[in-house]
């Protein structure tokens, strides 16, 4: 037992001595790929080539190719997968074809990367998931071309007992041909002059005569497509297809903008890395967007074609169930929006690859944007949240009929972040869809849209009730907007000193009609009483006793003065 024991013992110490000299082998300045030569066929580099550090590597190659000196940025390819006699002829080739690859597909600054000889990960804050760790193969860039993608990558290599270096990696050279065919110059450079070749700032001379005149053609380009998309709207018959084109002159206009700009920049003109990295960025947001709101403006066609089948005009007149029909579809157009939104969203961060640059960035400062868009947001999402439990709950459906903060309105719209309530006068009232739904108020429509109206009366003690109760059911049973006469009563609901307060109540059929039946009403019996019972006005009573009517004598005694009695 204890001999078994001694050799699991000497076992662990043998695994844990292998894998620490592994841990060491891997960190520090250790880590790298051991080769047996590195491009033997091209003899010793010049002085001007830096190898040692990642940022070394690629600034040296860019300056080298920058001055034509092709054969000297040679050296910081790896070329052992060609033989000896062809590296110095193939070498300098690919160097010409990857420096242009790379100053027209993507925009790299040597400052992105490492300029330690370990390209070890450095993070002061020490969220970075491989802080501490040394590598020894870095990702510069990724490039499509016939339908896939390429990775260019730098690694550090060491023959023998010689300083490790850096160099673009075989398997990236391998494909190198491919994406000059799809990066490289365009034909029409051919026939720029040598002098307009010349770097001026961050762009060539010619670029920057170029790029203006490129954007004026697409720019002309969309504003035929939007002329012609206007002269087809009116030319086509009312109806469904006239009202979709009529909403997407301007989707169409940048959609087609962005296929031309991606057919110019892949078979006729190409330019420099910042600006092919730009424009690549703004043609995938404006394709995205454009596709986006031209799906959307299908969307809307198709419901307004449903809800015009389906329910019409709405209003409160409409039955209940037609009104939540017509809420569900603009619940159903805000879900769609959102969707949409969303992939839109998702589509252009993965196209422009953010996820990969920035990932861990987003990540390791999650916690700070979280509070900035909870802070920034609040009101927004709280409107958002408020219209989707509007939605689900209806407590308000479309073309119902409210009283909010006293005004009669109708229910216009109900969107993401407000409701739209149209007055009683035409006006429209925009209400926050938070404020809306923290605030108490009246569904008169909530359901059904009958309601009890009431004629309020003040008359003399001595008026007849009952003679002005059948007055009152026979003219309420001429009011159209009446409805269940065996509803229509009338009471005395209180009692002064010299009259009394007479209610008559009123079924109608929706509250508007009801108001103005209810003014008809009221118009009808004050002429009635003033026609027919004038005595059942309210008057003032006066008691005048014997002192008072002395005092009276005694004043047109003496000629209108008061005197003695």
């Amino acid at each position: 037992m204890r001999r078994y024991l001694a050799w699991c013992l000497l076992l662990l110490g043998l695994l844990m001595t292998g894998a620490s000299a592994a841990q060491s082998s891997e960190s520090g300045g250790g880590r790298w790929f051991s080769v047996e030569a590195i491009n033997s066929g091209l003899g010793e580099p010049p002085e001007g080539v830096r190898r040692q550090t990642p940022r070394g590597a690629l600034r040296s190659f860019f300056t080298l190719t920058g001055e034509e000196n092709y054969s000297a940025a040679a050296h910081l390819l790896n070329l052992a997968d060609l033989p000896a006699a062809e590296q110095a002829a193939r070498g300098s080739e690919l160097a010409r074809q990857l420096a242009s690859v790379l100053r027209r597909g993507d925009w790299l600054q040597p400052s992105d990367l490492s300029s330690r000889r370990d390209a070890m990960v450095e993070d002061m804050s020490g969220q970075h998931p491989r802080t501490g760790q040394t590598r020894r193969n870095l990702l510069l860039s990724s490039l499509e071309a016939e339908g896939e993608s390429h990775a260019i990558r730098i690694a550090r290599y060491r023959a023998g007992e010689q300083a490790p270096v850096w160099l673009i990696t075989p398997d990236t050279l391998a494909f190198i041909p491919v994406l000059y065919e799809a990066y490289g110059a365009s034909w029409i450079e051919r026939y720029i002059p040598e002098r307009f070749q010349r770097s001026l700032g961050m762009l060539r001379l010619w670029e920057w005569l170029a790029i203006p005149l490129f954007l004026g053609l697409i720019g002309l380009l969309g504003w035929g497509v939007y002329r012609l998309t206007e002269a087809l709207a009116r030319w086509l018959p009312a109806g469904t297809a006239k009202r979709f084109v009529q909403r997407i002159p301007v989707p169409l206009t940048f959609i087609a903008m962005s296929l031309m700009a991606q057919v110019l920049l892949d078979g006729v003109v190409s330019f420099s890395g910042v600006a092919t990295a730009g424009f690549r960025i703004l043609l995938i947001v404006i394709m995205a967007w454009g596709m986006g709101l031209a799906a959307l403006r299908l969307v809307d066609t198709f419901l307004h074609r449903m809800t015009q089948r389906l329910v019409g005009e709405i209003d409160d007149t409409r039955h209940r169930d037609e009104r939540k029909l017509l809420t569900s579809l603009y619940a159903l157009r805000r879900g769609i929006i959102l969707i949409t939104v969303v992939a839109v969203a998702l589509y252009i961060l993965a196209e422009i690859d953010l996820f990969g640059t920035l990932g861990l960035s987003l990540l390791a400062s999650a916690s700070v944007l979280t509070v900035l868009v909870g802070i920034a947001g609040q009101a927004v999402l709280g409107n958002i949240l408020s219209s989707f439990q509007v939605s689900l709950a209806k407590p308000i459906r479309m073309g119902d009929l409210v009283v909010f903060e006293g005004r009669w309105c109708y229910v216009e719209g109900i969107f993401y972040t407000f409701i739209r309530l149209r007055s009683w006068d035409g006006r429209r009232l925009i209400v926050p869809v938070k404020h809306f739904v923290s605030q108490p108020f009246q569904n008169l429509s909530a359901k059904d849209a009958r309601l009890y109206s009431q004629v309020v009366l003040t008359l003399h003690v001595s008026a007849d009730i009952e003679c002005l109760r059948q007055r009152f059911i026979e003219l309420a049973e001429q009011e159209p907007d009446v409805v269940e006469p065996d509803k229509l009563c009338c009471y005395a609901t209180a009692q002064h000193e010299a009259t009394i307060e007479v209610r008559c109540y009123l079924m109608t059929r929706e509250p508007v009609g009801g108001w103005v039946a209810e003014n008809n009403l009221r118009e009808k019996l004050l002429a009635f009483i003033r026609d027919e019972h004038p005595e059942w006005w309210p008057r003032d009573v006066v008691a005048i006793g014997r002192h008072d009517v002395a005092l009276a004598e005694g004043t047109v005694a003496n000629g209108g003065r008061p005197g003695q009695p």
